[in-house]
């Protein structure tokens, strides 16, 4: 995957797996292709995390015919900030969140973002991620990288607002009550009404990687969460990493 980070090297997995599996490693995530103690996730393992029946697994799971068959390098388009909207649930989001009248915060803050994209410095992508019960952060919550900050409770009539002094005009710790965030973040793509790919694969993923994360003791250290749809349906299950490298700055995998 090609992802856009300031003033850094894109970073990217050469090497191609011949079976199903993913790999995670807690320090360094550059260069993925040279992790020496991988997690191997494999059919049995994805079985066991997942809701889905054997025939959804073979159809759209990670034993489905056309995975590891294409590069994902380079199908991302380049952008340099990312905001995340946290927002209720992907059991819940319809398939195009940002779109749907049913859902206004997002809506109005997709709306917003985009009336203002020639005049943002920086190419900014939008996404949502969980909120609510069980979660860290609640309905309104934006988190943005690479600044790593978690602005709380944004309103419906304070939108507008927020993408002007936020996004717009860089008052990105003046605005609002906000959180320092620290640690590295990991969104993997559950929207599974937007593909049933991402519907099958996301979850297991979260499932797993939360798992790891607690036998690792990292629970302080990396935090997982489901995401709206991030593009490439058919490299599903697909996931983004925003991580400090070894000088505390931030990349993005």
């Amino acid at each position: 995957m090609r992802l856009w980070r300031p003033h850094r090297f894109l970073s990217f997995s050469r090497k191609t797996p011949r079976e199903p599996l993913f790999f995670f490693r807690s320090t360094n995530l550059s260069y993925s292709h040279r992790i020496q103690s991988p997690i191997l996730l494999h059919f049995s393992e994805s079985r066991r995390f997942s809701t889905f029946s054997i025939a959804d697994d073979e159809k759209y799971g990670f034993r489905r015919p056309e995975m590891y068959r294409s590069n994902l390098a380079g199908t991302v388009a380049a952008y340099e900030r990312h905001v995340f909207l946290c927002y209720r649930s992907p059991e819940v989001w319809p398939s195009r969140v940002e779109d749907s009248d049913a859902d206004l915060l997002p809506k109005l803050l997709s709306s917003a973002i985009k009336a203002h994209k020639n005049e943002i410095s920086f190419r900014t992508k939008l996404t949502i991620c969980e909120a609510g019960e069980g979660t860290e952060y609640s309905d309104g919550d934006v988190l943005i990288f690479p600044e790593m900050v978690k602005y709380r409770g944004l309103k419906d009539k304070d939108v507008e607002m927020f993408v002007e002094d936020v996004l717009l005009n860089g008052e990105l710790r003046e605005s609002g009550a906000y959180d320092v965030l620290a640690g590295s973040y990991i969104f993997v793509c559950a929207h599974g009404s937007r593909d049933k790919r991402c519907g099958v694969c996301g979850p297991v993923l979260v499932s797993k990687l939360k798992e790891e994360i607690e036998l690792r003791g990292l629970k302080d250290q990396t935090y997982v969460h489901p995401c709206s749809h991030i593009g490439g349906h058919k490299y599903a299950g697909n996931l983004i990493i925003y991580s400090p490298d070894s000088d505390g700055r931030i990349m993005g995998h």
